[in-house]
């Protein structure tokens, strides 16, 4: 079956679906983005991503193309017409299109949105997740405000590709202090020998991942405790599990840093626990 994307208000073929040469998104990265999870063919933490999309367009002062209702209908539809059961749906949303300038454009200039679903095997992911993955550590070089989920994402793909030559399968970024910020697409956990649970406070410099948050409530469930701080690539090291989070990655053990293995180099009690008690604390909407 072909695949379907919404763009502009039309549902076309997906290999027939594209923006105007002169829309802000392609020419500037002037827009922002989504990323949901899609898991028996309903949304997981919906409420929580239109909230940060509303919050990412306020940032850069983009309005939002439709109401949060509208919006909710084309992303079902999106997965509906895609017939995807499990996996994902992708939204952007730009300044709309316009003569390049790095001005705004008039006020009156539409946003433009996208809207794209894909299946995902979560057999494959589970046996990802059951094996473990590598990352590696690279130099912070993005601009100071990661909490805004841009589309300027080339940092990003440098380090995730730099990450894959390397043999692994994230990167994650260390400030000029020597303290992990966070993952090329990911949040970035570890724990402690006395079993804390470690990942950077919600400042400019992160992404505030709705997985990262819907964790906190999952740990909380487990009865485990949970620190909101920077940490070092040393601490990092040390731990005695190391994990990262993402909507399309849950919780996924980390295994080694760098080469080195991080415990007993084999996925920890603590990750595993929170990825299989994920989707009990998550809102799965209809």
């Amino acid at each position: 079956m072909s695949r379907i994307a919404y763009v502009n208000g039309q549902y076309v073929p997906h290999a027939q679906a594209g923006v105007h040469i002169e829309d802000r998104g392609y020419q500037f990265a002037d827009g922002v983005y989504e990323v949901c999870e899609v898991r028996g063919g309903h949304l997981v933490d919906e409420r929580r991503h239109m909230a940060r999309l509303v919050r990412s367009l306020g940032e850069i002062r983009i309005r939002l193309p439709m109401s949060l209702t509208a919006l909710g209908i084309v992303l079902r539809e999106t997965v509906r017409r895609n017939r995807v059961r499990d996996g994902l749906v992708y939204l952007q949303v730009t300044r709309g299109v316009a003569r390049r300038d790095h001005y705004f454009p008039d006020p009156s200039t539409s946003p433009a949105i996208v809207v794209t679903a894909r299946a995902s095997d979560p057999a494959k992911a589970d046996a990802l997740a059951g094996q473990g993955i590598a990352v590696i550590t690279v130099p912070e070089n993005r601009w100071e405000r990661v909490d805004i989920k841009t589309v300027g994402l080339l940092p990003n793909v440098l380090a995730k590709q730099a990450a894959k030559e390397a043999g692994a399968r994230e990167a994650w970024f260390v400030d000029r202090d020597g303290r992990i910020t966070e993952g090329g697409s990911t949040n970035a956990w570890i724990v402690t020998g006395e079993g804390r649970l470690i990942t950077r406070h919600a400042d400019n410099a992160i992404l505030r991942g709705v997985t990262r948050t819907v964790m906190m409530e999952v740990a909380e469930k487990l009865q485990l405790r949970v620190e909101e701080r920077a940490f070092t690539v040393a601490e990092a090291l040390a731990a005695k599990e190391a994990f990262v989070t993402s909507a399309t990655n849950f919780a996924t053990p980390v295994v080694r840093i760098d080469g080195q293995p991080i415990g007993d180099g084999k996925p920890g009690r603590v990750a595993r626990a929170l990825r299989e008690t994920f989707h009990q604390v998550a809102e799965i909407a209809p």
